[in-house]
C-alpha cells in the first residue's frame, strides 16, 4: 500500500509529520492531490490540545481544513467531477439529506464532521472527501488562492453579505489578522467604506495597503471619536469582530449606529457586554458568522473575479509539509500571518 506524508497535531505544541497510507475512496468519494492547504488560527486549538471543534480523538486525524488541489481519482458513482479538475474543498461533511445539508449548510448538520478536526484534513499529500464537498475552481486561479478563497475569504464574504454591505455602508473590522484582512478585501469589493483596527502596526499598514479607508490602533484614546467622524456622526452601519476579545466586542457595539449589525467571527469562549445600552436601546443585531453556505461559493468566485482580488497577498509565508513544526511554531508566535503548505 502506497504511503503519503501527513501532519498531525497531538497537542501540547507537538507537531508530527507521519507517513500514512494513501486513503482508499468509496463510490461517491474522490481523492484530491493537495497543492495548497492553509493554517488557520483555529488550528492552534489543536496545537495546544483544546480543540474548538470536538468529536472523537483529534490526535488521530490529519489536520488542515482549508485545502485545494487536483482530483486524481473518482469513485464509480461520481459523475460531476473528473480526474484533472482543479478544486477547493468545503470543510463540513454532512449527512447530505437533512434540511441543513439540502440548504447548503453542511456544518449545521447534526451528524457533521469537520476536515482536520473530526476527520482527516488537508495537511497531507492526498485527501479523501465526498464529491459533494468539492468546490470547482476556475482556470487561472492558483491553488494557493483557491485554498484562501474558502475559510479565510469565504467566511468574511458571508459575514459581509449578512451585514448587507453596499455602497452606503460604513464598516468597522476589529482584528487585522488573515480573517480581518480578508474582510477588508470583501467589504471594499462590495462597495463599503472600511475602518480597520488592530494594535499591531504592521497589520495596520497591511490593512491600509488592502484599501482600508481608515486604519486605527484601538488603544488610541481618540479612536472612538475618529470612528464617529468617519461614520458621519451617527455610527457604523456594520461591524465585524475577528479578534474574539471582549474589549473589541464592546468597542464595536459602542461604535454602531442605531439599527446597526455586528458579526462575531473570532472565536471566544465568553464575553461581557452591556445589553441595555448597546443592544436594546439602539435596536442592534448581533450574530455569529462561521464559514459560508456551499451555495455561496459561486458568488465568492464572482466577486474575486469581478474585482480582481489578489488573495495570494494574504499568504505571507509558505512551507513544505516536512516543515510543519516550524510553520506552526512561527504561526503561533505571530511571525507569520496567513501561512500555507504548498506542493
Amino acid at each position: 500500500m502506497s504511503k503519503m506524508t501527513a501532519v498531525f497535531l497531538p497537542g501540547n505544541k507537538q507537531v508530527e509529520v507521519r507517513a500514512v497510507p494513501v486513503p482508499e475512496i468509496g463510490p461517491d468519494e474522490v481523492l484530491v492531490e493537495i497543492k495548497a492547504s492553509c493554517i488557520c488560527r483555529s488550528d492552534l486549538s489543536l496545537y495546544y490540545g483544546n480543540a474548538v471543534i470536538s468529536g472523537g480523538d483529534s490526535n488521530q486525524f490529519v489536520c488542515g481544513h482549508e485545502p485545494a488541489g487536483v482530483v486524481v481519482r473518482v469513485g464509480e458513482a461520481v459523475t460531476e467531477f473528473a480526474e484533472g479538475d482543479d478544486v477547493a474543498v468545503y470543510l463540513g461533511v454532512g449527512c447530505g439529506v437533512c434540511h441543513h445539508c439540502r440548504t447548503g449548510h453542511f456544518y449545521l448538520c447534526a451528524k457533521w464532521k469537520c476536515l482536520g478536526f473530526t476527520m482527516d484534513g488537508g495537511n497531507a499529500e492526498f485527501l479523501r472527501v465526498p464529491a459533494r464537498n468539492l468546490l470547482r475552481t476556475p482556470k487561472g486561479m492558483s491553488h494557493l488562492a483557491a485554498a484562501i478563497s474558502t475559510d479565510a475569504f469565504g467566511t468574511l464574504f458571508s459575514a459581509a453579505r449578512k451585514l448587507g454591505v453596499n455602497g452606503l455602508s460604513r464598516i468597522g473590522i476589529w482584528g487585522m489578522g488573515p480573517m480581518g484582512a480578508a474582510g477588508t478585501l470583501a467589504a471594499k469589493a462590495m462597495g463599503g467604506r472600511v475602518v480597520a483596527l488592530d494594535p499591531i502596526a504592521e497589520r495596520r499598514d497591511f490593512a491600509r495597503s488592502l484599501g482600508a479607508d481608515l486604519v486605527l490602533d484601538p488603544r488610541d484614546a481618540s479612536a472612538a471619536d475618529q470612528i464617529r467622524e468617519f461614520a458621519g456622526g451617527e455610527g457604523l452601519t456594520g461591524a465585524v469582530d475577528c479578534s474574539g476579545q471582549s474589549v473589541a466586542h464592546n468597542m464595536a457595539l459602542d461604535a454602531l449606529a442605531p439599527m446597526g449589525k455586528l458579526a462575531l467571527v473570532g472565536e471566544a469562549a465568553s464575553t461581557t457586554i452591556k445589553p441595555s445600552d448597546q443592544l436594546i436601546r439602539k435596536q442592534v443585531t448581533v450574530f455569529g458568522s462561521w464559514y459560508f453556505g456551499i451555495d455561496e461559493y459561486a458568488d465568492i468566485l464572482r466577486l474575486i473575479e469581478t474585482h480582481a482580488i489578489d488573495l495570494e497577498r494574504l499568504a505571507t509565508h509558505t512551507f513544505a509539509l516536512h516543515e510543519a513544526e516550524t510553520a506552526f511554531r512561527m504561526f503561533d508566535a505571530r511571525e507569520t500571518e496567513k501561512a500555507v503548505f504548498v506542493r
